[in-house]
């Protein structure tokens, strides 16, 4: 007997990967989305913004232009002017396996009683949100930007 692929299924399956691959954004899509605030830019700030960096000086648009929308903003105070600083946080997924000694030896595999942990039945692999980039603005402009390099 064969099985029919329910189409009811699909539809949200479908939606979902299509809402990931269109928020998606790069410094390209956006400056393509929004050819005036590119243009508007200077030829040194154009220049750093098509290859995703910023620096000191430079305005929220090129920021948003190179680096995108934050994923959360810290509004502050410092020597006497108030700052707004953008976070963009990155999730970072790591593999649940911890060494253990089993009856048969030592090996590889889920430590721990499975009642009281609570990754032990899920097929996602818990996934660890951290700060990867902040940039810092005074009077619209960045006075401070901090970044986490590749390994």
């Amino acid at each position: 007997m064969r099985r029919r692929f329910s189409s009811g299924a699909s539809v949200p399956g479908i939606a979902a990967v299509v809402l990931i691959l269109t928020s998606c954004s790069t410094p390209q899509t956006r400056i393509s989305d929004h050819p005036d605030l590119y243009q508007s830019l200077s030829p040194r700030d154009q220049a750093l913004v098509s290859q995703g960096q910023i620096r000191y000086g430079m305005s929220r648009n090129a920021v948003w232009l190179a680096w995108g929308s934050p994923d959360s903003k810290v509004i502050g105070n410092m020597r006497g002017h108030s700052t707004e600083t953008w976070v963009y946080v990155y999730y970072a997924t790591y593999p649940y396996y911890y060494p253990y000694y089993g009856p048969y030896g030592p090996g590889f595999g889920f430590f721990g009683d499975p009642f009281y942990d609570p990754f032990y039945y899920s097929l996602i692999p818990p996934s660890i949100p951290y700060p990867n980039k902040t940039v810092t603005f005074s009077n619209s402009r960045v006075m401070s930007f901090q970044y986490l390099e590749p390994n």
